[in-house]
């Protein structure tokens, strides 16, 4: 079968990542059905995706917590393969909401799972991330790193939902390839769509930009006493497009059968650490705005630093980041300013 004529399924095809991804794909000449419940993004997203792209596609507002309503999407429609973004994700509301988290992100999977299986779907990429690493014993931080135990009910859905693809891939007709994502910014050069956080950022870029729009009054950075370089806690931080772009590189690889197991799992990092402090100069220089913000105490389960070993990813994908902090920050000022 042509790739012209793949039909993709992308769950949480309107948040930040997905609706990213659903461009490049369409750029690659997949056909597109996204499912959202529009539970923490925008219809309006959909018109963005469509004036990128030229190409509007297909989309289906749908709870996956809704079993039936599943089932009946897979009886009427024939895909073939699956990106899975569709969960909730902040870390402090998973605290307090823990529930809430293992419903949303861990029986939509299950759900999402037995349809596939029942309908011989059998190409999936799940959405992960670099929290099942906790604080790593070594950085920067390769595949080959013990998952830790999670510091939060939203860390240990990523990690219970790896452990159920992987089980699943064990006995069913599955191939599955895990990305393990750290920290993503920025927004498409056409600044049509990005990131889109409704009530407060949980995200440190979205609050820089917020703060430099005046819609915040200051930004919190989150403790300066880390073993850092400045005392501020180190991340990964990977422009968007090229997070999406690593998806296309990972599903080429499961429709062409070039994976080597059933399951594998791919860092999707730039393999550079940036501290908090960092990112807000590097702000501030291509701004030219200067960011009120102040330090505080830590916040409870932040890790000191991660920053990813990416040689496993671009060896076996072929994919490799391209776009640069500032190209991030850059792009997501520009998007904010749209917003304002």
């Amino acid at each position: 079968m042509n790739k012209e004529k793949r039909k993709i399924l992308v769950t949480g095809g309107l948040g930040f990542i997905g609706s990213h991804t659903v461009v490049e794909l369409q750029n690659e000449g997949f056909d597109v059905i996204i499912i959202d419940d529009l539970s923490n993004s925008k219809i309006e997203v959909l018109e963005g995706i469509t004036s990128i792209s030229h190409i509007k596609p297909e989309f289906v507002q749908l709870d996956l917590k809704n079993k039936e309503l599943v089932s009946e999407f897979f009886s009427n429609h024939s895909i073939d393969g699956v990106i899975h973004f569709a969960a909730s994700k902040a870390v402090g509301e998973s605290v307090e909401q823990p529930l809430k988290y293992y419903e949303n992100n861990i029986a939509t999977l299950v759900y999402l799972l037995q349809e596939m299986i029942k309908n011989k779907v059998s190409n999936f990429i799940f959405s992960s991330s670099c929290t099942v690493y906790g604080q790593a014993d070594e950085l920067p931080i390769t595949e080959k790193a013990p998952v830790k135990i999670a510091e939060s009910p939203y860390g240990n859905t990523k990690q219970i939902g790896e452990e159920i693809i992987n089980d699943t891939t064990r006995v069913e007709d599955l191939e599955a390839i895990v990305l393990r994502y750290f920290n993503p910014i920025g927004a498409h050069e056409s600044v049509k769509i990005g990131e889109l956080p409704i009530g407060i950022p949980q995200n440190l870029i979205p609050f820089v930009t917020q703060t430099a729009a005046g819609i915040r009054k200051e930004l919190s950075v989150f403790g300066d006493d880390y073993p850092t370089s400045d005392g501020t806690a180190v991340r990964d931080y990977i422009h968007v497009v090229d997070l999406a772009k690593a998806h296309i590189a990972a599903l080429r690889r499961l429709l062409d059968g070039n994976n080597k197991e059933k399951i594998e799992f791919f860092n999707v990092g730039t393999g550079k650490g940036n501290s908090v402090l960092e990112v807000v100069q590097a702000f501030e220089k291509i701004s030219n705005q200067k960011l009120n913000y102040k330090i505080v105490g830590r916040r409870e389960g932040d890790i000191v630093s991660a920053y990813a070993d990416t040689t496993l990813a671009n060896q076996e994908l072929g994919w490799q980041s391209k776009l640069t902090l500032e190209d991030g920050l850059a792009s997501a000022w520009k998007w904010q300013q749209k917003q304002s």
